[in-house]
């Protein structure tokens, strides 16, 4: 390979499945105070109807997941992290534009998060995918009581993409 190859190699995403929740569970402990357990993702996976997760590999590695609750046409993010060693490199773009695509794919025209009022990183990202705030859930993280900013995002049939992506959906 030459000196001049691109720094971030592309990724592409599939479906979770059982056997990638060890790994998960690493992604949660390295992103969240309070981080989901392996039950937890066993749970979605094998029971919830409405849960939809998928992961985001690099070199055959999974370096980021994301999930959701489809219901009827809104799409709640339950959770979305990248590896703590992958971060800044928009890799988290990515993986919330194939949320938002998936979404739409589903039946969604409406998406909603809660993100905490001190994060303003991921306000920020959440902002540039066109979600707005909405209100507030007092008190919603049990770590230290902190309060949840609502955010929903209107989707539409288009939504962001890159051209580079389309190559890897």
């Amino acid at each position: 390979m030459s000196s001049g190859q691109a720094t971030s190699p592309s990724v592409h995403f599939r479906i979770m499945t059982l056997d990638d929740i060890d790994r998960i569970v690493e992604l949660e402990r390295e992103a969240f105070a309070t981080p989901w357990t392996e039950e937890a993702f066993r749970n979605e996976l094998l029971n919830n109807m409405f849960a939809r997760y998928i992961v985001m590999e690099q070199d055959d590695r999974i370096i980021g997941y994301g999930g959701m609750w489809i219901i009827i046409d809104e799409a709640h993010v339950t959770n979305i992290a990248v590896s703590e060693d992958r971060r800044g490199l928009g890799l988290g773009e990515k993986l919330l534009r194939e949320l938002q695509r998936r979404a739409v794919y589903y039946g969604a025209n409406k998406m909603t998060l809660e993100v905490r009022v001190s994060n303003e990183i991921a306000q920020r990202l959440y902002r540039k995918f066109g979600f707005e705030e909405s209100g507030i859930r007092p008190a919603y993280y049990s770590d230290n009581q902190e309060d949840a900013l609502i955010m929903w995002a209107e989707l539409s049939r288009g939504g962001p993409r890159e051209e580079e992506e389309e190559q890897a959906w």
